[in-house]
């Protein structure tokens, strides 16, 4: 009898170590086989993770359906913004915009890195003040103070183009990882880092950064006694920050969460009500966000400002929405990931929707190993034809204007607008009219370069701040109310553990 027991109670355990759903356990469900065992051959699986930590900077934006588009009166004509019902799933979102003390770290760690061997890196990255100038206004001394004062440092950093910014956000990602690193022990600080020879996520996780190590962490392997690097299976590197895409953007800065699985009503604006102004007795009748009230007022009257700022104002000067997000509306607008079409919103997926993949590979050397930049950073080149032959999801690198380039939807007839090898394919055949009987040349400012910007700022009327609203500018190009913020995916359960 006490040995039928004994069995009874040794099945029990072995079921529970074999059964546990997901492999969450230390025995694989599938084979059997122990994880993190040297001896059967060391594969390494992290059961002790629990959840994503949200990077330095970072609020939680818990995803979810809403209407993307158009909730307020077309009143500019544009017809650019349909309204859609889309799924954005949860991300990570900057709390404030992107201060101008932020961008001056950046700055001047380019500076230390980069000057001597590559100065353009850090005369590229320098935002243009000049955009403060106006032909019939006193701006100089935006241009000479703004940025480099102590006394705007926590006011958004402006005259960033989109590449700009899409730069900084590579470098935030690289920076914060190395901290990671340094926290745990696993690489050591390293002031003397020069040119191609500084800390690079994607290219430490391919093995071609090496760097001033600390520990390295202990291999299971049982040919490698030395330890290993970080690997993306460890769960100690964060996603890369980048810009948020439109939909994401519109999401968070509309801040609507349902506890019921319903919404009731509709926002106007990043706040609940169709207002300006705060009905809290607090502070009621103070504006909820820095905007021109009017023509020639920008800031109200002396002794009772409202909204208490000429120009921009800081960055967290004004009340958060709901996900704990501030300025989403005035202040600045800010970029996002988007090339611009009119009618994205009736193409795009209604998952993730976003307009603007341009599909890549690395490049390998001779070795099979991924070769590097003059910065240090992997080269990538868009993919060929052959890389896609046979795929179902994508056939080409540049999916741009995928469906909205096509013989069908092209001013011109004949062929594809999108010619291979061009420098700037098919812009000017799609939306560029041509010779007419009206006129000889209609040109267009919309073409592959041209980026998505959100949100209104300190010069726009209230119109801008509704979140549906949508304008363009050249990537290239920057104005002195027009900033950014970062964000980043979230991997893993939609929701905190």
């Amino acid at each position: 009898m006490k040995g039928k027991v004994s069995f009874l109670v040794a099945g029990i355990i072995a079921t529970l170590l074999l059964s546990s759903c997901g492999g969450g356990g230390s025995v694989s469900p599938t084979t059997g086989w122990t994880y993190n065992n040297s001896k059967n051959g060391g594969f390494e699986v992290n059961t002790t993770y629990l959840d994503q930590e949200a990077g330095p900077g970072m609020v939680l934006v818990e995803g979810g359906a809403f209407t993307m588009g158009k909730l307020e009166q077309d009143v500019m004509f544009d017809w650019n913004n349909m309204p859609r019902q889309v799924t954005v799933p949860s991300f990570y979102m900057d709390e404030t915009e992107v201060r101008n003390v932020d961008y001056k770290e950046y700055l001047h760690w380019l500076g230390r890195v980069f000057i001597d061997d590559l100065p353009k890196v850090y005369y590229n990255a320098l935002p243009d003040t000049l955009v403060w100038r106006r032909r019939l206004a006193y701006n100089e001394p935006m241009v000479d103070y703004y940025f480099r004062h102590p006394a705007y440092d926590q006011y958004p950093v402006v005259g960033i183009n989109w590449l700009q910014a899409v730069d900084y956000c590579i470098w935030r990602s690289d920076r914060v990882n190395e901290q990671i690193l340094i926290n745990n022990g696993l690489l050591k600080v390293n002031p003397a880092q020069r040119g191609a020879d500084n800390f690079n996520t994607e290219a430490y996780l391919a093995g071609r950064y090496v760097g001033e190590t600390g520990k390295l962490k202990p291999s299971l392997d049982p040919d490698d006694d030395d330890g290993r690097p970080v690997k993306m299976e460890d769960g100690m590197l964060l996603p890369n920050y980048r810009l948020p895409t439109e939909a994401e953007w519109e999401y968070a800065a509309l801040g609507i969460i349902s506890y019921e699985e319903r919404i009731s009503e509709r926002r106007l604006y990043p706040w609940s009500g169709h207002y300006v102004r705060n009905p809290e007795s607090a502070d009621m009748g103070s504006m909820m966000a820095n905007f021109k009230r009017g023509r020639g007022d920008l800031m109200g009257v002396a002794g009772s400002l409202n909204d208490n700022a000429a120009i921009t104002t800081k960055v967290d000067a004004f009340w958060p929405n709901d996900f704990g997000l501030y300025c989403m509306a005035g202040n600045v607008n800010e970029w996002v990931l988007d090339v611009y079409r009119p009618m994205s919103h009736l193409d795009v997926e209604d998952y993730r929707p976003f307009r603007g993949n341009t599909f890549t590979k690395r490049i390998m050397d001779d070795t099979g190993q991924p070769e590097l930049d003059t910065m240090g950073r992997i080269k990538k080149e868009p993919i060929k034809f052959k890389d896609a032959l046979g795929r179902n999801n994508y056939s080409r690198a540049d999916n741009i204007n995928y469906s909205d380039g096509d013989v069908k939807s092209s001013h011109t007839s004949g062929t594809d607008w999108v010619v291979e090898g061009e420098e700037d394919p098919g812009s000017e055949r799609m939306y560029n009219s041509g010779k007419t009987e009206r006129m000889l040349n209609a040109t267009s400012l919309i073409n592959d370069k041209v980026r998505v910007y959100k949100g209104g700022g300190w010069r726009d009327r209230v119109y801008w701040m509704v979140p549906g609203t949508r304008r363009y500018l050249d990537e290239r190009k920057s104005t002195d109310d027009i900033g950014f913020r970062c964000a980043m995916t979230r991997v893993g359960d939609s929701t905190r553990f």
